[in-house]
């Protein structure tokens, strides 16, 4: 994979820019800790070479200097709201990231439910949280948020809200998604901080967009096209450019809310030391990008992929029609075509000569395999098996998978499941391969590919499977479909 950015630059320029931030508030700050802790799937995307756990080296960094808040908004508890890259609900992902922060031997103070409105969910995942000794807390609304300055900052209104005792000169409070109160809490410590004699500081670290890139820059852009169910605008910031005269880069809702953050934190501490939203970030992030041809064409794939993605999730169900129009729009500024991703044409291709299901894949080469569903297995699964052999050098008149190991799978699913159609997904595969190898020597060779597919992208003309698609994100294979069921059928297992 060719790269177009380089970790050691920027965790380097990324540390020092915090440290530098944190001097400013005489080494206490409390850090908005924006996207994902662990797995950043889009900045590896559209950074190729970016480290997807490179923020959990950024925090070793400042490992005893910092504690970790956790904010979780109670209403997408209620609501369910799931983690799209890995279908997992936030309140599961916040006891995931918990998991694994505790075996880096970060310090997680404690979580905090926010616009807390008596959801039993809420008081359920309030209940587990403490029973296992992790202390949590709760925020109703702020009163007089966002107009009344002086209700905000008042025993009745930041006051109202319990004060989390922190130890550690940076904290860092993060959130498994978006609008989960990150900067309500922030801002309410601030407050609790600077009634104890405390002169604590608020900064933010966003990857996206990147302020010091231009505006319709394609990276900017697929945050947009990320974003487009949020309705989250990239803008010039008109407070940075009126102060000093530059332009940069920040999203909509950031700008909106600047005068009245820059009102509230004149009144926790009398004054801002902010006069633009631009002034508040400490993103380093275009500090390690090494080569802007690269970033640009894998951010073109990128919003390519949110596309068909959205068009996926309006097929479902899950979000509205203008979703996809809006990433429409942004293609068209960057003149993005199917042309963009070669694994769509191969698909359809494919799909379209044999009449079934079909699924692409490009190698690290650049070369395109394609498989179709067969009687025994499903495309993805196909596909899979036609890339290994490629990956490996195996012929294709050579079989992986001996009979007597697919044959017992096949009617495990048609007589003990009532499938009469079963098929070996790709979960299936990778067993048989790994059940195979101990007398095959070449279903060993081909099972050690398997490594090799971290970022390949891929493309179904269906719905994948449920399991198949389970193994692709596993796989960190970045994979669209057509916004079509197999066989028409709205119910899908496998």
């Amino acid at each position: 994979m060719k790269k177009g950015f380089n970790n050691d630059i920027y965790l380097k320029k990324q540390t020092k820019e915090i440290k530098k931030r944190m001097k400013q508030f005489d080494n206490k700050l409390y850090l908005e800790f924006g996207g994902k802790l662990f797995d950043d799937q889009h900045a590896s995307r559209v950074l190729p070479g970016f480290k997807s756990d490179i923020k959990i080296e950024l925090i070793k960094e400042f490992k005893d200097d910092c504690e970790i808040i956790f904010v979780i908004n109670a209403s997408d508890i209620e609501k369910r709201k799931v983690r799209a890259d890995y279908g997992i609900t936030y309140d599961v992902e916040v006891l995931r990231l918990i998991n694994k922060l505790v075996d880096y031997g970060i310090l997680v103070n404690s979580i905090v439910i926010t616009q807390y409105k008596g959801q039993i969910s809420a008081d359920k995942f309030k209940n587990k949280l403490e029973r296992n000794h992790i202390k949590t807390y709760i925020h109703t609304s702020t009163k007089g948020y966002p107009t009344d300055v002086d209700l905000i900052v008042s025993e009745e209104g930041y006051g109202a809200n319990p004060y989390i005792e922190t130890t550690k000169p940076l904290v860092l409070v993060s959130a498994p998604g978006p609008n989960s109160g990150k900067l309500a809490t922030c801002l309410s410590q601030l407050y609790h901080e600077n009634k104890r004699g405390v002169r604590a500081g608020y900064a933010k670290f966003e990857t996206f967009p990147v302020w010091n890139l231009p505006l319709k820059h394609p990276i900017n852009i697929a945050y947009e096209a990320a974003t487009a169910d949020l309705n989250d605008m990239n803008m010039i910031d008109y407070f940075h450019l009126e102060a000093y005269n530059k332009h940069t880069v920040n999203y909509n809702r950031d700008i909106e809310v600047f005068p009245v953050v820059k009102s509230i934190l004149e009144k926790i501490g009398g004054e801002s030391v902010y006069k633009s939203p631009t002034d508040m970030g400490v993103n380093m992030i275009k500090e390690g990008i090494v080569s802007d041809d690269i970033c640009r064409e894998a951010s073109k794939k990128e919003i390519l992929r949110r596309y068909y993605k959205a068009r996926c999730s309006y097929k479902e169900g899950l979000t509205e029609e203008c979703t996809t129009k809006r990433i429409k729009l942004l293609m068209n500024e960057l003149n993005i075509t199917d042309d963009d991703r070669k694994v769509i044409k191969a698909a359809r291709e494919k799909g379209e000569i044999s009449g079934v299901p079909a699924f692409a894949l490009e190698l690290p080469s650049g070369e395109v395999v394609v498989g179709r569903e067969t009687d025994v297995m499903s495309a993805p699964a196909s596909c899979f098996i036609n890339a290994v052999k490629k990956l490996a050098g195996i012929t294709d008149d050579i079989y992986l998978i001996s009979p007597g190991v697919l044959e017992p799978v096949i009617h495990l699913k048609k007589e003990i499941y009532g499938d009469p159609n079963a098929k070996l997904n790709m979960q299936d595969v990778l067993l048989g391969l790994s059940m195979s190898e101990t007398s095959n020597p070449l279903a060993k060779l081909a099972l050690e590919q398997a490594k090799k597919f971290n970022g390949m992208d891929s493309h179904s003309t269906v719905f994948p499977f449920l399991t198949d698609l389970a193994v692709l994100r596993h796989l960190n294979i970045n994979t669209t479909s057509e916004a079509e069921y197999y066989l028409n059928n709205l119910y899908q297992e496998n």
